[in-house]
């Protein structure tokens, strides 16, 4: 949200639309002016008098620019406020001023406007807006204090006040506080309706229309249920109305099951009749005309403050019992339960339903988003992070429309209930993004794992694995850490067990064997035999034993059916075992039973058919369990950062040659701005015996052409050299290679061979900035050991980045290694982290190879492409989803 038109929420949950102000708007902007109490416009201006419309009329709709922007807020076709900021004298900081009109204060416009200033301000490096604020005038302190802003000491009754123009941690959580509150009362009038209407409701049955009245009349929802169908009298037994401006009251939400050319003047009637929410069927296939069709169907829904559902989608349900609303025609209906599900397929959603029926899981809110043209998966996440109902959340998303506030939304909503997705798409990730190292790893795909892992949302790979994991982080209790017991009858499958616990990241240990006297007699130390004569009081006690014990964090009970065995009785077992202890998360393993339970016991323990799935969905359960114990860290600055030098460098560089490959000479200055160094001096090839002798000898010799990105693979670095006649060789051969016999050389000292790294940066499209760590050298894509990482990037997660790669233990000193300074990479990654977010200009950075030892980094080679970057979404506006 920046120049364009956006929709926002207000406080009650209803649509207001901001946008530059032009003018147009005078004549309005005149009228609201005019229409202030003496009282609000001394408040405003410190006078009460009528002189000061016109000048400041004049001042708002003059064309904007990067020292003045004017922001006005509609509702429906009128102006109901206006903001503006004036530049001060060239600086960083702005004078901000907020007007609402009397009529609207109280549902937050005010605050909306300096949040949209707020982001104008951020595009033309404006740090903070200022204000000065009688004393008197509590609601806009009352904003202030919302926003964060810092104050003055009351002076002659003006307070002043500074806001800064990127959240800071507490104006962030208010912000995404109101955001949430905002997005559950917009959304409740379609997730939990109190009327509805259907229309498109015929009297056949098998037309989408009568089977989704057929499915709100069986799921015995508690409110009026009204038929909208022009060519009916009665269906379903109900009284059916032609339209619906003919129901006797307006309904909260409209299921619309007409064919897309009837879909608009349906919408424009829900508008005209005061229908909260919308719910649109129809499915619109790819083609001419569908966005457009699309556009207009959002905008006559954002015009009356109506969210909408789909369209392409087969409806929502709700199982809350105050509700009871089931207002889809999938073929079953699921039961009650504490998980939420959204989904951008339709027949993966009707999939995860008929799983959880037969998982026993059940479902507490399902939405299908179909074509996400208005509700999105970011706007359900802020709504479910209050919905009791709800315990656990489960996503099937194709794309994203704002990575930067889902990761947010996701990270806040894990701290309190569980995130599942799956993500399509994973096909794709070979595919090269860029010529660099950075680039070819950084790919869509490795980026959605990194915002995932961040925002602690268990990523899966189909829906029955999603389901595996919600019935284990549902109702169960987080595992303590990554230790697990493995017990049970069938002895094999404990092998395989154990087999399956070091893939998913958890750790078999072995159990003291005092411990394991006490529950077979037998020798086995993890995992516990009990045999196939094992007994249904030898389990239950064996399974409460080993789960108290406090051995391990989490446990795999196999059971498996013979015919010399009670199967039924050891099954019981396990339940009564683990009754006793609620704190340990288990998952049950049976086999050769025809129709084995869902879950055991009270404890709902979940059963599973073979245990690579039960170890698979413990593994999801720890991983997210370490999320949420671990802290998220505290942003850094590191020392002796020029970002305004570094940002002239890049601009004089795009200004004068373009976008593309920069010159190894002007890559060094960028990354010696942010103290970043890359050993050697560029010359002209006449001058490299001169530079290597004041470097001093072995040396090594590389083209400074930006172009040639992959130097090793073409060839051209010459390594080792001792003498001025190995240089002079060394140029001429380059030079032949790349046919340029003029081009500069890098000629730089050789550094002991350490620990090989790559780290760099790319800027994607959508998802904004990351940084990556990795194995380096030559053999970087063979290796494939790399992190990477969205921004911001903390002091916690520039340490997590090395200590999750598999060379880790070669920094850290292990096998006779001397430890290398992690330390330094740390700052390192900090440094490329402020780079990325100061200069998005920086398309793709690779440092490859990064020497690392024990006294420090040195980076021995460096690529830097620029680019005009694309505009992604701002993470820190609370928008809709755009019209597209």
């Amino acid at each position: 949200m920046t120049e364009a038109a956006v929709d926002v929420l207000d406080a009650t949950g209803h649509v207001v639309r901001l946008r530059r102000c032009h003018p147009g708007d005078a004549d309005q902007i005149r009228t609201l002016l005019s229409a202030l109490s003496p009282r609000s416009r001394y408040l405003r201006f410190f006078s009460s008098g009528t002189s000061i419309v016109e000048p400041e009329l004049a001042r708002l709709t003059r064309p904007p620019g990067p020292d003045h922007a004017a922001v006005v807020a509609q509702l429906g076709a009128d102006i109901v406020g206006i903001g503006s900021y004036e530049r001060l004298g060239g600086a960083d900081s702005a004078e901000l001023a907020v007007l609402v009109a009397e009529r609207w204060h109280g549902r937050g416009i005010g605050t909306l406007l300096v949040e949209q200033l707020a982001a104008i301000a951020r595009r033309h490096a404006i740090s903070t807006l200022t204000g000065d604020v009688l004393a008197v005038n509590t609601s806009m302190l009352a904003v202030s204090e919302g926003l964060s802003a810092r104050r003055t000491p009351a002076v002659a009754g003006v307070v002043g006040i500074r806001i800064a123009t990127l959240p800071g941690e507490g104006a962030l959580a208010a912000l995404d506080a109101r955001d949430r509150s905002a997005e559950h009362r917009s959304l409740r009038p379609a997730l939990a309706p109190r009327s509805v209407a259907v229309v498109g409701a015929g009297r056949a049955p098998g037309g989408v229309g009568h089977e989704v009245l057929v499915s709100i009349l069986e799921g015995d929802f508690p409110g009026p249920v009204y038929p909208v169908n022009p060519h009916a009298d009665r269906v379903c037994g109900l009284t059916c109305y032609a339209s619906l401006e003919q129901l006797p009251e307006p309904p909260e939400l409209a299921v619309i099951a007409v064919p897309v050319p009837a879909c608009a003047a349906v919408l424009r009637d829900a508008a005209r009749r005061g229908v909260r929410a919308v719910v649109v069927l129809a499915e619109d296939p790819d083609g001419d005309g569908r966005a457009q069709r699309q556009q207009e169907l959002v905008r006559i829904a954002r015009d009356a403050s109506m969210r909408m559902i789909g369209p392409n989608c087969i409806g929502v349900l709700n199982t809350d019992p105050t509700v009871r609303l089931d207002a889809t025609f999938a073929p079953h209906r699921p039961t009650p339960g504490g998980l939420a599900v959204a989904s951008q397929s339709g027949a993966v959603g009707v999939a995860v339903l008929d799983g959880a029926t037969r998982a026993g899981v059940g479902i507490s809110t399902f939405v299908s988003l179909g074509n996400k043209a208005d509700v999105s998966g970011n706007d359900l996440l802020a709504y479910w992070y209050d919905d009791d109902s709800t315990r656990a959340v489960a996503l099937y998303l194709e794309s994203f429309g704002n990575p930067g506030r889902f990761a947010r939304l996701a990270r806040q909503l894990g701290r309190r209930k569980p995130v599942l997705a799956v993500k399509s798409g994973r096909s794709s990730s070979g595919r090269r993004a860029g010529a660099s190292h950075s680039a070819a790893a950084a790919t869509p795909d490795a980026i959605v794992d990194a915002l995932f892992a961040q925002a602690g949302v268990v990523r899966t790979a189909d829906p029955d694995e999603l389901l595996d994991a919600a019935r284990m982080l549902i109702d169960q209790p987080l595992p303590a850490g990554d230790q697990v017991g493995v017990i049970g009858n069938a002895g094999g499958l404990n092998i395989l067990a154990a087999d399956a616990a070091e893939a998913a990241g958890l750790a078999v240990p072995q159990l003291p064997g005092s411990l394991v006297s006490r529950l077979t007699g037998r020798g086995q130390r993890n995992p516990v035999d009990l045999g196939a004569g094992c007994t249904p009081d030898t389990m239950a006690d064996a399974v409460s034993r080993l789960a108290t014990s406090g051995a391990v964090d989490a446990l795999v009970i196999t059971v498996i059916a013979i015919r010399t065995a009670d199967t039924s009785a050891l099954l019981h077992a396990v339940g009564h075992g683990l009754a006793t202890v609620p704190a340990v998360p288990a998952a049950v393993v049976v086999v050769g039973v025809q129709d084995p339970p869902s879950q055991l016991g009270a404890r709902r323990n979940p059963v599973y058919p073979s245990v690579e799935r039960a170890v698979r969905a413990l593994g999801h359960s720890a991983r997210y369990a370490r999320w949420r114990r671990t802290a998220p860290g505290s942003p850094v600055t590191p020392p002796g950062l020029r970002p305004d030098l570094a940002r002239a460098r890049v601009q004089q560089h795009l200004g004068t040659a373009g976008p593309g490959w920069v010159p190894a000479q002007t890559a060094i200055s960028v990354l010696a701005d942010y103290g970043v160094s890359v050993p050697g001096h560029v010359v002209p090839a006449s001058e490299a015996t001169r530079a290597a002798g004041q470097i001093g000898y072995p040396v090594a010799v590389k083209p400074a052409t930006g172009e040639l990105v992959h130097k090793s693979e073409a060839g051209v670095v010459r390594l080792g050299l001792s003498t001025d006649a190995a240089v002079r060789a060394a140029a001429a051969e380059i030079a032949a290679v790349t046919e340029q016999p003029a081009a500069d050389l890098l000629v730089q000292p050789m550094v002991s061979p350490d620990v090989e790294l790559l780290a760099g940066i790319r800027h994607d499209p959508l998802f904004g900035p990351v940084v990556l760590l990795g194995a380096g050298g030559t053999l970087t894509e063979l290796v494939d050991d790399r992190i990477v990482h969205l921004l911001p990037l903390t002091d916690l997660d520039a340490a997590s980045m090395w200590r999750a790669l598999r060379i880790a233990p070669a920094l850290t000193g292990q096998r006779g290694q001397s430890p290398v300074d992690t330390t330094a990479i740390e700052q390192l990654l900090l440094r490329l982290a402020r780079l990325a977010a100061d200069v998005p200009e920086i398309a793709e950075l690779d440092l490859n190879p990064v020497i690392a030892g024990p006294d420090g980094l040195t980076a021995v080679d460096v690529h830097l492409r620029l680019a005009h970057p694309a505009e992604a979404p701002d993470p820190y506006n609370r928008t809709l989803r755009p019209i597209r």
